[in-house]
């Protein structure tokens, strides 16, 4: 299952996901969300865990808990959507 986590700190790293989520199961991967442009962290990552029955224990065991100095937000990943960003480029006359 992925999981979907947000509000988390610019300095929370890959390594300290991999440890606060594998404590409730096998973690498969995480995948921390950087800006394009600056390779800055955008504050939200993915981690995709094995099991179902450990990612939804994940799920309720660290949703809100403080994560380097910020409660985090941790809830299944919703599919990506198609739509939104910006298509072609140039200008259309």
């Amino acid at each position: 299952m992925k999981l979907y986590v947000g509000n988390l700190s610019f300095s929370t790293t890959e390594e300290a996901l991999q440890a606060e989520f594998g404590a409730h199961g096998q973690v498969e991967e995480v995948a921390l969300i950087t800006d394009r442009e600056t390779g800055r962290p955008r504050g939200f990552a993915f981690v995709t865990m094995n099991n179902d029955d450990e990612a939804r224990t994940a799920i309720e065991q660290l949703n809100g808990v403080e994560v380097d100095g910020r409660a985090i937000t941790v809830n299944e990943a919703r599919p990506k959507s198609n739509g939104g960003g910006p298509r072609g480029g140039g200008k259309r006359w």
